[in-house]
């Protein structure tokens, strides 16, 4: 007893029971596994596993449904806000219901869905992760691209007179009225990660209390599409990344009704 007694104060971590346990298929350093963990744990947290339904697109959030069990619909490329609206109200809105989307998918063919779906009013929640690049298919430019950033079709680095300038969707989104709340976060230090996952369970907390559509845009790592290792893929976000991006809430219009 009390071995195990020791064993148990010096436990620091736990894999949530939402996480299913196997082999993965994301490169190394890729942060959509460590994304996958952080929505087992608000889930669980908020006591939703069977009131909860995620819509993926195509790119590398349409892998999440083999690693998290909660139930997952595969959408069309960029159309995650359309099928997660339908899901919605085939469920009379009594399900929490959030789309996972890439830069690739939202900020390019999917840019207008997200729109549309914000301001028609939908109570939905997108978690958009941007590793400025299309890293499913081999790294090439993405409308979140950075100024000067080398791809597969900017091997020289992309020039905003050539390929114009990055899309901000964070701070984009923010004129249409029925947006709630927007926040951009990172996972590249553990204070981020834990800002990350508080700004993920307000963000499905403000879709559980219907008040408006919530977005909560990540700067994730892709080394492979960076051709960095993982480390350096780190230290990138932060030297790189955050000052194209920066971090921090620009629409919160809840008030005091939802803590972060």
């Amino acid at each position: 007893m009390a071995v195990r007694e020791e064993v148990q104060e010096k436990l620091v971590g736990f894999q949530p029971k939402l996480v299913i346990n196997q082999p993965s298929h994301y490169c190394p350093g890729c942060q959509y596994g460590l994304l996958t963990r952080l929505l087992a744990e608000v889930i669980e947290e908020l006591d939703i596993e069977g009131d909860i339904i995620g819509v993926s697109a195509v790119g590398c959030s349409i892998f999440t449904h083999a690693y998290l069990d909660i139930d997952f619909i595969d959408a069309l490329h960029g159309r995650a806000p359309e099928v997660a609206s339908g899901v919605k109200a085939a469920h009379f809105g009594k399900k929490t219901v959030f789309t996972l989307q890439g830069d690739g998918d939202l900020a390019a063919i999917g840019m207008g869905d997200l729109i549309n779906a914000i301001a028609r009013g939908e109570l939905l929640t997108t978690i958009f992760l941007n590793n400025a690049n299309y890293g499913t298919t081999g790294g090439q430019m993405a409308p979140t691209t950075i100024i000067g950033q080398k791809s597969t079709t900017t091997p020289r680095g992309r020039d905003p007179e050539v390929e114009g300038y990055p899309i901000h969707v964070a701070e984009l989104i923010t004129s249409l009225q029925r947006l709630v709340y927007s926040a951009r976060c990172a996972m590249n230090t553990v204070k981020n990660v834990r800002q990350t996952k508080k700004a993920i369970t307000k963000a499905l907390r403000i879709q559980m209390e219907g008040l408006g559509y919530s977005f909560v845009e990540v700067l994730s790592a892709c080394p492979s599409g960076w051709k960095l290792s993982p480390l350096d893929s780190l230290k990138w976000i932060e030297e790189k990344m955050m000052s194209e991006y920066p971090l921090g809430v620009f629409k919160d219009e809840t008030g005091d009704a939802v803590e972060s």
